[in-house]
């Protein structure tokens, strides 16, 4: 937790700008693995996190934005709850670390919900995407659970949205902490990694170090040599002399800021020709887009830039033609480099997705495209200093895709479908890092990670 002030500065922001009515935060429950006492990792909801800094399942807090007070409504542990759990500093406590000095029971909730209704007082809520949130929004406020999104808060959307955009210098302190976690576990991994291992094992390292920095992974591990299937979870595979391994995890610190790294790397102790040719591409769109991260640029265009050295990239090894401005505008680049360039990141990895990409990652003067690939992109508003997110292109020879657009005959005055045979067993290479956006440019977090060709095969040699 931060200190005091923080929260309470949050919440009076946030009332400011939300004005008349109550605000609703749900923080989340335990959720059963496979039966009710056997619960999954907790991972309390971010936004609850943010504004009221308590990390522990069962909770809810109103905010009254006309009056400023805030309540926690939750029930304290009894002595059977402790004799499992230990004790535990009480609700009423931790409440008040974070200047809250109003506490309820969790039964009291529906009747303060149902009397601001009945005032007329708008309740305002974040759309729930937990179905035991969804349950709750149904019972408080008789909103059934497929009309909650379109129903959800858009005054409160837009507010949270204007406050945790902006990365302040202590969260910033703890996303470096986040993509140090996420150095030390990929450094780990590609110094392990040999032929005959299973992704599993490459995984557990991960994982294990993850842990040790006293967190857990961010998201489900991304580790396979089938870098062609974008978010692939499957470990099952042994690692045979002539892939690549591609790996996309980071940690999450012990306050749940997130890293979001992504590596690639030769099974073998050097990329082969081939392999090294993409990697350069790859190689070659982050770093020139990482160099393009500054205030006033819409990411959009950026991610328009990395399509166009990719494109270009592939143009001079003869797998694409003609001319790459109008094959990235028309979409044909998305053969290669199907998804967007990145995405915010902070208390999630992608961060606020849970109230809605559109409202996140664009504005009223940019929005979304239809195209495919394009269409992926989850940040494409003009950066804003104090913004953090990642730039993560990549290619990959995706045969399913490939044979699709072939049969249909699309693009063909752009790909050279006949020089695709060769490429269809390469899988994918993508590479990432994690970008602050500064006052008159951007800031790289964290210790560098290897990344160069050099780099990466020095480490592989040991």
């Amino acid at each position: 937790m931060f200190k005091k002030q923080t929260y309470q500065s949050r919440r009076e922001k946030l009332t400011t700008q939300v004005g008349k009515g109550l605000i609703l935060l749900l923080g989340n429950d335990d959720v059963g693995m496979n039966y009710s006492a056997n619960v999954y990792h907790f991972r309390q909801d971010s936004s609850f996190l943010y504004f009221v800094g308590i990390d522990q399942p069962g909770l809810a807090a109103v905010i009254d934005a006309d009056s400023g007070e805030t309540t926690i409504f939750g029930d304290e542990l009894t002595l059977e709850d402790i004799v499992w759990t230990g004790a535990q500093p009480s609700i009423k406590d931790k409440a008040a670390g974070i200047g809250i000095n109003k506490t309820e029971r969790k039964s009291e909730l529906a009747e303060v919900l149902a009397a601001a209704q009945g005032a007329g007082r708008k309740v305002h809520f974040l759309p729930p995407y937990r179905a035991k949130n969804q349950r709750k929004i149904q019972l408080f406020l008789g909103i059934q659970p497929e009309a909650q999104k379109g129903a959800a808060s858009k005054v409160l959307i837009n507010a949270v949205i204007a406050q945790r955009s902006y990365k302040s210098a202590e969260e910033i302190v703890e996303m470096e902490k986040a993509v140090n976690i996420s150095r030390a576990m990929h450094i780990a991994v590609m110094q392990a990694a040999k032929v005959g291992m299973k992704e599993a094992q490459l995984a557990g390292i991960a994982h294990g170090i993850s842990m040790a920095a006293e967190g857990h992974p961010a998201y489900p591990i991304i580790m396979t040599v089938n870098g062609q299937v974008l978010h692939s979870h499957d470990h099952s595979n042994a690692l045979k002399s002539g892939q690549l391994v591609l790996g996309d995890y980071g940690g999450e610190t012990k306050t749940h800021y997130a890293g979001d790294i992504t590596r690639t790397f030769p099974v073998d102790k050097t990329f082969t020709q081939q392999q090294r040719e993409i990697y350069e591409i790859v190689l070659k769109a982050e770093n020139d887009c990482i160099a393009a991260c500054k205030p006033g640029i819409a990411y959009r265009d950026i991610h328009s830039q990395a399509a166009q050295i990719i494109g270009e990239g592939l143009k001079d090894l003869g797998l694409m033609k003609g001319d790459i401005s109008d094959a990235v505008a028309q979409g044909a680049t998305a053969l290669f480099f199907p998804h967007g360039l990145g995405h915010h990141i902070g208390l999630d990895v992608h961060d606020m997705e849970d109230l809605g990409e559109d409202f996140v990652g664009y504005s009223e003067h940019i929005k979304r495209s239809e195209l495919f690939g394009t269409g992926y992109l989850r940040l494409g508003r003009e950066l804003e200093k104090d913004f953090v997110l990642t730039v993560e292109p990549g290619v990959y020879f995706i045969p399913e895709l490939i044979d699709q657009w072939q049969a249909e005959g699309k693009f063909t005055d752009f790909i050279n479908y006949d020089k695709l045979a060769p490429y269809r067993d390469f899988s994918g290479i993508r590479i990432e890092d994690n970008v602050l956006i500064t006052e008159n440019g951007h800031r790289v977090l964290g210790k560098a990670i290897p990344k160069t060709v050099g780099e990466i095969e020095a480490l592989r040699q040991g």
